[in-house]
């Protein structure tokens, strides 16, 4: 693995009506690393990842990516940024031919390379030609994950944001997905991967990154989390980092209540 610093978090706080929801975060990022990214709901994830991408500014600390300060007002590092967010919107007027390629010219693609590319793409995600022609209207939630995951992959970039991407995928292309990101991994491209599903997060992930209340609560790789004392699966590390412990409680009164006359 690479160890050139990919990008380099100091600092950083994010308030939203006067209340931080980013209490200091501070990582350096290395090359050819897939990070898991993982915290309860409202823990700033999402917020983390919006500053990097510069969807979300008024926050204080520094961010370098790409050796870059990102306040510079110089957005080229973008470029070298692919994206799949949680939820995201889709022109579904549009076939996911149609997408892609608009997609392309957006990064300064040229059009027949990109088409090309596109179709191939799609085709090894299991896409046919009919269905690459037809508008993502149409489309199933796996299908138009597929071609979200194609669009934030069509340019090459170096550094991977992924929220939830196998969200709605059949199991055939979740394992294709994971080989996917290993591959990607050696050729030294750095992923930050965020999921609830932590089976998978502990998995694919060379590095474990929890956030909780807007602090990193634990860094490292899933051997080492165990190693300090937090044994179990990451689920339950996870749980116990968090302090949220009542969940099988809470199970047991939800049933009590489904089963009331």
């Amino acid at each position: 693995m690479k160890n050139a610093p990919v990008l380099v978090v100091e600092d950083l706080y994010k308030s939203y009506d006067g209340m931080y929801v980013l209490n200091g975060v501070n990582l350096k990022v290395s090359s050819g690393e897939i990070i898991g990214y993982i915290g309860p709901n409202g823990a700033g994830k999402s917020t983390t990842v919006k500053v990097m991408l510069g969807l979300t500014e008024d926050y204080t600390g520094r961010i370098t990516i790409f050796n870059q300060d990102i306040a510079s007002g110089d957005v080229a590092y973008k470029r070298r940024i692919g994206y799949v967010p949680e939820t995201a919107e889709l022109y579904d007027s549009l076939t996911a031919f149609e997408y892609l390629r608009f997609v392309g010219q957006l990064y300064g693609l040229q059009e027949d390379p990109v088409t090309s590319k596109a179709k191939k793409l799609l085709e090894l995600f299991g896409l046919d030609e009919d269905v690459l022609h037809s508008r993502i209207s149409s489309y199933s939630k796996g299908m138009r994950q597929k071609v979200l995951i194609v669009s934030s992959l069509l340019h090459n970039p170096d550094l991977l944001f992924f929220d939830e991407p196998i969200s709605g995928l059949d199991a055939n292309s979740v394992m294709i997905f994971k080989e996917i990101l290993s591959a990607l991994a050696s050729q030294g491209k750095t992923i930050f991967y965020s999921s609830h599903i932590m089976d998978v997060v502990e998995k694919i992930s060379h590095r474990i990154i929890l956030l909780n209340e807007g602090r990193i609560v634990a860094d490292g790789s899933f051997e080492a989390l165990q190693a300090k004392g937090q044994q179990g699966s990451l689920e339950e590390i996870f749980n116990q980092l968090t302090g949220f412990d009542r969940h099988r409680d809470i199970a047991q009164d939800f049933v009590a209540v489904v089963q009331e006359v």
